[in-house]
């Protein structure tokens, strides 16, 4: 009986693992916080398997990659407006506007909102500095927008591959 029961844990254990590595990757990719559920799900194995999968070392690395996913996420619509012809400051209205198009996309259209509100305010943020702050032509704006949309769609695959760098992280360290 005693057998039988360890099995059935292993079983519902491994398969939360699962589903919360695909939930994890899937949030990456609507620009929310997959990789930290990915970084919680092998921190919540390390500790139920007694610290020996992964180790110190392990856990440390999938931190660091975890915070590095967010900082390129963050900033790739700064990087797309500036690689469309975009100020400095095209590249800090694009990062307001992901802020604030996430904010507000978010309660408009649950999960998938998040990400569409992130570049419409990519887009909006770097073509109104453009237009506005530099006198940008309407075409010249909008096209610098165009690159912060495109570098946060950009940002979020990046993000999904450091995701996928996390779980080959965890697979090389068990």
């Amino acid at each position: 009986m005693q057998e039988v029961l360890n099995v059935s844990l292993a079983i519902l254990g491994w398969s939360a693992f699962g589903i919360a590595i695909m939930v994890g990757l899937a949030l990456d990719l609507v620009g929310l916080f997959g990789n930290w559920i990915i970084l919680a799900a092998m921190v919540v194995a390390w500790i139920v398997m007694g610290f020996v999968p992964f180790g110190w070392l392990g856990i440390g690395l999938m931190f660091g990659l975890a915070v590095l996913g967010e900082v390129l996420e963050t900033l790739a619509a700064g990087y797309g407006a500036k690689k469309f012809g975009g100020s400095k400051g095209s590249m800090l209205a694009a990062l307001a506007g992901c802020l604030a198009g996430a904010i507000l996309g978010t309660p408009l259209f649950p999960i998938i909102g998040t990400l569409i509100g992130a570049c419409i305010g990519a887009f909006v943020g770097a073509a109104l500095w453009e237009y506005i702050k530099h006198e940008k032509r309407p075409g010249e704006a909008l096209w610098t927008g165009l690159g912060a949309a495109i570098g946060k769609v950009a940002g979020l695959f990046v993000k999904t591959l450091v995701g996928f760098a996390m779980l080959v992280v965890g697979v090389l360290t068990y």
